[in-house]
């Protein structure tokens, strides 16, 4: 098995990447860099015609390796402030539920991560990680800005997926939470775009699957009937308009999780039921699927479900 650069604790998963450290190395070493400076050369030619840039960047992943410059962005390791947890936050939910938790099926296992003692390094790894991206980004602005492309140049910046630091016992993305499957998602328009709203936030219920038809408006195309998502162009400008809509998301058969403004619904393929109250409860703390006050909200989501055909 090859050893990583950096071994921090037993590893469950042998042969993964479950593993973090500074890297005093420059930063033309990491492949981020090199992304960044391809990306870079593509905004410094001339291009006769309109053209998409998609630059995808590797880190924050893991191993949680990053430039030591970035370690040292933050203040030492003591200091580091932990995710928000709560006692007994599984004891709430199902069999299947905490099986997701617990499994380390993504990363590595947060038992060993506590009794190793790395929770703060890797938490700080990870900030490390994402302003090491965060500088490339920088990077990549600038050239747009230098470049004859500024004016007329749509930026959209998201991510694939989420990542839990310990929260619910879990380190990883493979779970129907929260944590797990929100993204960044933020949208800058060109100037001339006079009808986009610019830094405002906007807190509709949208997915992934929405960026392909917002794509499409955008470039002028004749708009597809055919697809899931819906394009973002009327929250772009109007960021606080409403909806009644509901975005879901799938994690393994059978297994979904769906989100409006107010409430976020889990069901597993086993039927297990978790219910959470967005606004009071952010963190998914509390699991209100047995409460009697919320039978019917969670009557509209299984509905939902059953009009979709989405089996169990």
């Amino acid at each position: 098995m090859n050893r990583l650069p950096s071994e921090r604790h037993p590893n469950k998963r042998a042969g993964e990447s479950f593993d973090w450290a500074a890297m005093d190395v420059p930063d033309d070493t990491m492949g981020d860099t090199r992304i960044t400076d391809w990306a870079m050369r593509q905004l410094d030619q001339k291009h006769s015609k309109p053209f998409f840039l998609g630059v995808g960047y590797y880190r924050p992943h893991i191993p949680l390796f990053a430039p030591k410059r970035d370690f040292d962005h933050y203040p030492p390791v003591e200091a580091i402030q932990l995710p928000k947890v709560m006692a007994g936050d599984l004891d709430d939910l199902g069999s299947t539920a905490r099986s997701w938790a617990l499994e380390p099926i993504t990363a590595g296992s947060h038992q060993i991560v506590e009794r190793s003692g790395q929770w703060k390094e890797a938490v700080r790894a990870y900030l490390a990680c994402v302003t090491f991206v965060d500088r490339q980004l920088g990077r990549l602005l600038d050239q747009l800005e230098a470049s004859p492309h500024a004016d007329n140049t749509w930026i959209i910046l998201w991510g694939d997926h989420g990542w839990h630091l310990g929260e619910k016992q879990h380190w990883g993305k493979w779970t129907g939470w929260r944590e797990s499957t929100r993204v960044p998602l933020m949208v800058i328009p060109p100037e001339r775009e006079s009808q986009a709203a610019r830094g405002k936030r906007c807190d509709a219920p949208v997915s992934l699957l929405d960026l392909y038809p917002t794509l499409v408006e955008i470039c002028g195309l004749a708009a597809r009937e055919d697809l899931s998502g819906k394009s973002l162009m009327p929250w772009i400008r109007n960021p606080e308009r409403q909806t009644r809509r509901s975005v879901m998301t799938f994690f393994d058969p059978g297994n979904v999780a769906i989100s409006d403004r107010h409430w976020r619904y889990i069901r597993y393929a086993n039927g297990e039921e978790e219910l959470y109250h967005l606004p009071s409860d952010p963190q998914e703390w509390t699991n209100l699927a047995t409460s009697i006050k919320h039978t019917e909200v969670i009557r509209k989501f299984r509905t939902q479900l059953e009009q979709l055909n989405v089996p169990r």
